[in-house]
C-alpha cells in the first residue's frame, strides 16, 4: 500500500497559507515528497482570489479599512470569502491514479469528497455537466454557482475547487464552508451580491446540526484512503519546505504586483530560482 503525507497545519496567515501549499507542490513534483494532503485554516477572515482574476472583482477599500488580508492563489477559479472552514490543499504527480490529465483528476479527488460527505449523512449531487459560459462569468464568487464535477447537497455548493497545472503534476486546493459571514460576504462583493448569491453560500453546520469539525476531518482522511487504496501519514513540512514558503510569501504572496496585478509566475524570476532548493 501507498503512503501519502498528510499535513494538518493549522490556523495560519493568507500569504503563508498559499505560500506553503506552493512550496508542498515544489516538493512533490521534484520527486523529494510523495503526494501531499494538506488541510489548514486561516488566522482571520480572508479573501482570496484565483490566478486569473481582476482584483477590481471585490471591494478593495472596504478590505484595507477592515484588515481583510486580500491573497491571489496560484490556481484559479473565482474568490472565497475564508472564516470558518476547512481549507485543503493536494499536490500530486501527473502518474498513476492521476495520468488522465485535469478533469480525471478533479473526478478522483472529488469521489474521494463525496465519499465524505456521504459518511457524514449528507446526500450529495455530483455535477455532471460543465457550466455554459455566460452562467460561468456571471459573478466572481466560487460559491454562486457550480461546474462540472462540484458537489452540492440541498441545492448549496458544499465545497470549491481549482487546480494549477504543471508538465510533471498538479497542485488543487479547495474549500468546505462551515458558516458563512453574510454581512462581509456582501460589503466585499457589493457590486454583484444578490440575494440568490446570500442563500446560496452558508456551509456544513446549516446542513449538520451536530457538525464536528474533528470527527470530520477523520471522515475526510478515511475517505481518501479508501478511495485511492492508501495511508496518510500524519506529517510536517521540512524545513527546506518551510524555508521555501517563507520565501514565496515574502517575494510573492505578500507582493501588491501579484496579488493586484496578477503577474504570471515566469515574471517571478526568484521564485524560479529558490524552487530549486527544495
Amino acid at each position: 500500500m501507498a503512503f501519502w503525507r498528510l499535513v494538518d497545519s493549522g490556523v495560519c496567515d493568507a500569504a503563508f497559507n498559499m505560500a506553503l501549499d506552493e512550496a508542498l507542490s515544489v516538493s512533490v513534483r521534484k520527486a523529494n515528497s510523495p503526494t501531499v494532503m494538506r488541510l489548514y485554516a486561516w488566522e482571520a477572515p480572508a479573501i482570496s482570489i484565483g490566478a486569473f482574476q481582476k482584483a477590481s472583482d471585490i471591494n478593495l477599500e472596504y478590505c484595507t479599512n477592515n484588515n481583510i488580508q486580500i491573497v491571489r492563489r496560484p490556481t484559479g477559479g473565482r474568490a472565497i470569502l475564508h472564516g470558518d472552514e476547512l481549507t485543503y490543499s493536494f499536490s500530486a504527480k501527473n502518474d498513476d491514479q492521476f495520468a488522465g490529465g485535469l478533469m480525471n483528476a478533479y473526478r478522483r479527488i472529488g469521489e474521494a469528497f463525496n465519499l465524505c460527505f456521504s459518511m457524514a449523512g449528507l446526500k450529495c449531487l455530483v455535477r455532471s455537466t460543465p457550466e455554459k459560459g455566460s452562467n460561468l462569468s456571471r459573478s466572481p464568487l466560487c460559491f454562486a454557482s457550480s461546474s462540472l464535477g462540484e458537489i452540492s447537497s440541498n441545492g448549496m455548493k458544499i465545497i470549491g475547487s481549482a487546480q494549477k497545472r504543471w508538465k510533471d503534476g498538479f497542485l488543487q486546493q479547495g474549500t468546505i464552508p462551515f458558516a458563512t459571514d453574510h454581512t462581509i460576504l456582501k460589503a466585499v462583493f457589493r457590486k454583484c451580491f444578490t440575494k440568490f448569491e446570500s442563500s446560496a453560500q452558508s456551509g456544513l453546520r446549516e446542513l449538520l446540526p451536530h457538525f464536528d469539525v474533528g470527527n470530520f476531518k477523520k471522515l475526510l482522511i478515511t475517505a481518501f484512503e479508501e478511495t485511492f487504496a492508501v495511508t496518510l501519514v500524519d506529517s510536517q513540512p521540512s524545513s527546506a519546505e518551510l524555508e521555501l514558503a517563507h520565501q514565496l510569501a515574502a517575494e510573492k504572496y505578500l507582493e501588491q504586483i501579484w496579488t493586484l496585478e496578477g503577474k504570471t509566475d515566469d515574471q517571478f524570476c526568484n521564485n524560479a530560482k529558490i524552487s530549486q532548493q527544495v
